[in-house]
């Protein structure tokens, strides 16, 4: 049973025996004045509590819908006075954002630049702190690449290599049609290293999923990619003393694909991060009580959505494609994410203008999601993707959340910083999943 902590009327907060053992040890360490303690009382319950424990124990199965947009890289920094969403005309984003709760959600921690898979788990209310992802599982489910408890599997990029410089860590996004041919030329060259055998499975323009196959394995290796152009490369290293063999197989490998790769002008290098093997998570069927789907084109996000437990619907390549296929398969599901990359690449590409593009392109859709009528409908990020810095960074995203019970701010515009005055303020992305249940009424009151 919790117990009822009352110290100045600051905070009535139920607190566990355990954490109160754990206030009450710091409080004399460190003799802290009384009119805190009500405070550090919440800030232990705050950080002690268990999500998933509490989702179990108070979600319900209703008929309410929840959509959730996220516009991959959207969050901004100035360029000439206006990030790409200010800059961007999008009257049907503003008109939401207008009758919405909105705010800035951190991924991680404020100052922390998350990758995409911490920060998608986030949104999902996973700790990325507690399920620590490589992103080669994230990729290789989205591939459909079979993954075994003696594999492990890495995102690779075909990459630029000159005078041991990597120039291009993406070939120059070669075609498509061109890495399958590359894949399949190497899978038929390559040798097996120490009995463990190596397939590269093709993805989009530049990308990869290469799967090692074998007894004794390990995930604990650093990225074989120093992550910028006009950089050396940059071997794998063991990061524990039992990962030391497989950091010679992967970069034996690396430098046999080199090798063979030495004609090539474009793709003549392969870079490799993330390296996985396959982790137990809960599922959001499990933990939520929900029939979740995802609408996505690219394999990390659909692999990430097949891990925890949603369907991956069948979609084309470009807008159009992805809300037809949520109209089509709306009825059959109570959670749909829906992912739209455009402004994450245009940002990576440092494209200030084809960002601003992408997002008046996904605003011209917004009308599209309200005709549905879900019960809830959120619109945010990943992480942010300025075009300025050509990458991801620690930037909180833009976050809106449309229901019949949002409590509407003052917010006009969706942008950083209207969204930065917003009613939710600035929180932890992890949070987006209980507000979506709530305003869906899909959780029990808490307590008695």
């Amino acid at each position: 049973m919790g117990t009822k902590i009352k110290d100045n009327d600051l905070l009535h907060v139920p607190i566990l025996a355990e954490e109160l053992r754990i206030v009450n040890a710091i409080k004399e360490k460190w003799k802290i004045e009384r009119k805190l303690t009500s405070i550090l009382y919440y800030l232990i319950v705050v950080l002690t509590m268990d999500w998933e424990k509490i989702a179990r124990e108070l979600s319900i199965k209703t008929a309410s819908k929840i959509i959730l947009l996220v516009l991959d890289g959207l969050g901004g920094l100035p360029v000439q006075g206006k990030t790409e969403l200010e800059a961007a005309h999008t009257p049907n984003l503003d008109r939401l954002a207008a009758k919405s709760d909105c705010g800035l959600a951190d991924p991680v921690f404020m100052g922390i630049t998350p990758g995409s898979g911490p920060a998608h788990l986030s949104l999902f209310g996973y700790d990325p702190l507690k399920y620590l992802l490589g992103r080669g599982i994230l990729e290789a489910l989205g591939s459909g690449v079979e993954v075994t408890k003696n594999d492990l599997v890495a995102r690779g990029n075909f990459a630029t290599l000159r005078d041991n410089l990597i120039i291009d860590r993406r070939a120059g996004r070669i075609p498509t049609s061109e890495n399958e041919k590359l894949c399949q030329r190497l899978n038929s060259s390559l040798k097996s290293v120490e009995g463990i055998e190596i397939t590269l499975f093709p993805g989009k323009e530049h990308r990869f999923v290469v799967k090692f196959s074998g007894e004794g394995l390990s995930d604990a290796l650093s990225d074989a990619d120093s992550q910028k152009d006009n950089k050396p490369r940059v071997p794998a290293q063991a990061l524990s003393k039992e990962a030391a063999k497989t950091a010679q197989i992967v970069n034996d490998f690396i430098d046999e694909v080199i090798d063979l790769l030495k004609d090539s002008p474009r793709a003549n290098a392969v870079l490799l991060r993330g390296f996985s093997k396959h982790p137990s998570i809960p599922s959001m069927g499990e933990l939520y009580k929900l029939k979740p789907a995802a609408i996505a084109n690219y394999p990390m996000y659909k692999g990430l959505a097949r891990l925890v437990g949603m369907d991956v619907l069948t979609a084309g390549q470009n807008l159009p494609e992805l809300f037809a296929a949520l109209e089509k398969n709306y009825k059959d599901y109570d959670f749909i994410y829906v992912h739209v990359k455009k402004t994450d690449s245009a940002g990576e590409d440092g494209n200030f203008k084809a960002k601003k593009e992408a997002i008046e392109e996904s605003d011209a859709y917004i009308p599209r999601l309200l005709a549905l009528k879900p019960e809830v409908l959120v619109v945010t990020s990943d992480h942010s993707t300025p075009s300025l810095l050509k990458s991801h960074s620690w930037h909180p995203n833009p976050f809106l959340l449309f229901s019949k019970a949002s409590l509407v701010d003052k917010v006009s515009r969706f942008t950083e910083k209207e969204c930065s005055q917003g009613y939710l303020g600035r929180f932890r992305a992890i949070y987006a999943m209980p507000l979506m249940l709530a305003h869906a009424e899909k959780l029990k009151k808490f307590g008695a």
